[in-house]
């Protein structure tokens, strides 16, 4: 099926922006235009938020004035109440709200306002407390308006818990907060967050959660003494300052990680579980109703998962909960760590596994069964909710193949029921009782349209449909997206598109920008609306280059076998199925095989480095952005869970590593990073630049000062797209 939907994909083009107008374009593409103006910028819905009710939901309305969290009907569309403005006022001053959540009554607001990042999910910020439908100030959660991180209600509204200076705080909201741990240092130990390597790749950085009745907290406590620190120099003053943090590469040493539980009304503490160095708890949660704590703990390699259930209900203070081990699942490789759990009151759980070579979807009953409730070669690519009162849950898949996702339920007897086939890529928001969706979908030629539908998926109206960015796109010449497969030497069929300019001459030779990221967790080649990408992809054709983009082995949504082929020789098989591509675009006609060109960021910009040195006799020229260059310098976290570590693993790292292959560099590279990568670090391209050097190699390189992964803020972004034309337009 997937075969012949991608064959489909090859003749019919997504070309439903070209078509519209008769007129012929008139305007042109520019990175002004792409990267500074905001002019196609595409409408969403952003931010719905359901009530407990099911039939209400809220937003946050922004306006010139200020903004307002407004309470609106599902089944009309109308607003029916403004809950809480920005001119909510605390010491004379309005508060502009950055954020809100409800108590589960309902009664109260969380607001945080001024907020400040720490790394890619934390940040700080100030709280305010405030009653809806009360005419009173809001009230700070710090009097001294000291920012503080992951303030959350109690389960009952009448307290909240945040974490300051690394130590967890409660709030009754009426005296003043009380510190409930003691020891929290930086960069010694946290209590409730965690650390940088756990908020990156186990994509948490709350690390403190309420029992259901409220009576507990059950928190993390890293112990990050023994992890070495890193430290990025800060410009912009006479004498920089380095930022250091505690960054555990590739081998090093991890922090020491225990899991507490403290009696609110008590302050009695309980230790749990811990683990040193050499073991992770990636994930904590309640078990539902119950005051059950569910715990994985992973191993190092985090090929061995195991789940353990620990019952803090019993009514003697001083009985320790008793570990319980609920399930085992091991793998050759790893383990993914996914957040796909629903607790039932019997007790059981609903959970994602790879365990039969594909993503889906089991039924668990601790010490009972297990029951697999979808099948097939395809991937569960999220879980969007169980509907407890029908007994379904919903998800998304790749049931359709890689490039699509497409929306799905199944009930716990295991039938299925895809609820809409249209290609493309779909998404759904469901409300709190599963009796309205806002049902997103895009193709690659088509804006995402946003549709309310009710449970059973007919249409109710149209909330967003882009209108205005296509009226804006006709005036463009948009490049279609085509897609095609090839199979490489390995024998694996790869999934691939191109974009031609739209004023394509079979007869001519044209250039190629293969842009890429051919990394683990990310597929490039998909059929959905690209924003931004998209359209410096087509200032790139309009310019009269061909743009191609392809997932070699190791990416996912086509199983376990495929998606973890790469294990411990990460790079490999990538460069040699880029270097295949490279092969079947120069056996074109129109193509020049002398003029192929790649580009990437991140994972794509070391894949760049590989195909600029091992593929050095098929790439003529690379633009690297932010890469890594030898894994031996990325986090313990990610780098270990495909490659092992540098101990074990020696080869593995060292024989694809770009810096070990400098000599081999052949043709023109821009190589570029932000020196205040905390991710990437800046020694990536620091230790690749030496390597070229030493080989007396010419690249081009430019460093962004202070500026970290992402590389944005102010012009940068248009300066970076810049120079990356202009080095396209000089050497392909």
């Amino acid at each position: 099926m997937r075969n012949a939907i991608l064959l489909a994909l090859m003749v019919i083009s997504t070309s439903s922006l070209v078509a519209q107008k008769n007129t012929v374009p008139t305007e042109r593409w520019s990175n002004e235009k792409i990267w500074y103006s905001g002019m196609f910028r595409s409408e969403g819905v952003y931010g719905i938020r359901s009530m407990a009710d099911g039939v209400h939901y809220t937003s946050l309305e922004s306006s010139e004035s200020g903004n307002a969290v407004v309470k609106y009907a599902y089944a009309t569309g109308s607003a029916v109440d403004t809950l809480a403005k920005s001119s909510v006022v605390y010491g004379g001053e309005p508060i502009r709200i950055g954020g809100y959540q409800f108590s589960s009554d309902e009664t109260k607001l969380l607001f945080s306002s001024d907020s400040e990042s720490i790394y890619r999910h934390s940040y700080l910020a100030a709280f305010h407390v405030y009653e809806v439908g009360s005419e009173m100030a809001g009230v700070p959660l710090r009097e001294d308006g000291t920012k503080v991180r992951l303030a959350t209600f109690s389960p009952a509204g009448d307290k909240v818990a945040f974490v300051q200076d690394n130590n967890l705080w409660v709030s009754d909201l009426v005296k003043a907060p009380v510190k409930l741990t003691m020891d929290g240092q930086w960069n010694s130990i946290i209590n409730g967050a965690s650390d940088w390597v756990y908020e990156e790749e186990f994509g948490k950085d709350r690390g403190f959660y309420w029992s259901p009745n409220g009576q507990y907290i059950a928190f993390y406590r890293f112990d990050e003494t023994k992890v070495r620190e890193f430290g990025m120099p800060m410009y912009g003053q006479l004498y920089p300052e380095p930022y250091t943090f505690k960054y555990p590469k590739a081998g090093e040493i991890n922090s020491e990680v225990s899991i507490h539980s403290i009696d609110v009304n008590t302050g009695r503490k309980s230790v749990l579980a811990r683990v040193d160095g050499d073991n992770y708890i990636p994930r904590i949660m309640w078990m539902g109703e119950q005051n059950k704590l569910m715990v994985m703990r992973m191993n190092r390699h985090q090929n061995k998962m195991e789940l353990l259930g620990f019952d803090l209900s019993s009514e003697d203070p001083r009985q320790q909960a008793q570990e319980e081990l609920l399930l085992v699942e091991e793998a050759p490789t790893h383990v993914p760590v996914q957040d796909n759990f629903t607790f039932l009151a019997d007790g059981s759980f609903l959970m994602t596994s790879m365990k039969d070579g594909f993503n889906h979807l089991y039924w668990v009953r601790p010490g009972k069964s297990e029951k697999q409730l979808t099948s097939g070669e395809w991937d569960i690519t999220s879980v969007q909710g169980y509907d407890a009162k029908r007994k379904v849950v919903y998800f998304g898949s790749s049931i359709n193949g890689a490039t699509q996702n497409h929306l799905a339920k199944v009930d716990l007897k295991g039938r299925m029921t895809l609820l809409d086939d249209a290609q493309g890529t779909h998404g759904v928001a469901w409300s709190r009782t599963f009796d309205y969706a806002i049902h997103n979908h895009s193709d690659a030629g088509t804006p995402p349209s946003y549709v309310l539908r009710n449970r059973k998926w007919s249409s109710i109206r149209v909330l967003r449909d882009n209108a205005e960015l296509k009226e804006t796109l006709s005036d463009y010449s948009v490049a279609p997206r085509e897609f095609f497969t090839f199979t490489d030497d390995a024998g694996e069929e790869l999934n691939c598109w191109m974009m031609k300019p739209t004023d394509f001459d079979p007869a001519k030779k044209y250039p190629v920008y293969v842009a890429i990221y051919g990394g683990p967790g990310v597929n490039t080649v998909n059929d959905s609306w690209g924003g931004t990408t998209f359209y410096w992809h087509n200032l790139l054709c309009q310019e009269g280059y061909i743009v191609v983009s392809c997932d070699p082995r190791g990416t996912p949504k086509r199983g376990r076998e495929f998606e973890h082929s790469t294990y411990l020789q990460l790079g490999k098989l990538e460069t040699e199925d880029f270097i295949d591509l490279a092969e079947h675009l120069s056996a074109k006609d129109y193509i020049d095989g002398d003029r192929i060109g790649i580009q990437g960021w991140s994972y794509g910009g070391y894949m760049t480095l590989l195909a600029m040195t091992k593929g050095a006799a098929h790439y003529a020229a690379g633009i690297s952005v932010a890469p890594v260059s030898n894994w031996r310098f990325y986090d313990s976290i990610y780098t270990e869970r495909f490659m092992r570590t540098p101990q074990e693993n020696a080869d593995g790292y060292d024989d694809n590593s770009p810096i070990n292959h400098a000599e081999k560099l052949e043709g023109p590279l821009l190589l570029v990073h932000g020196s205040a990568d905390d991710n990437v670090h800046f020694q990536n391209a620091m230790e690749m630049v030496d390597a070229l050097v030493a080989e007396g190699k010419h690249f081009d390189f430019f460093a962004y000062p202070n500026r970290n992964h992402g590389i944005y803020g102010g012009n940068t972004r248009l300066h970076l797209f810049t120079m990356m034309l202009d080095f396209v337009k000089e050497n392909l």
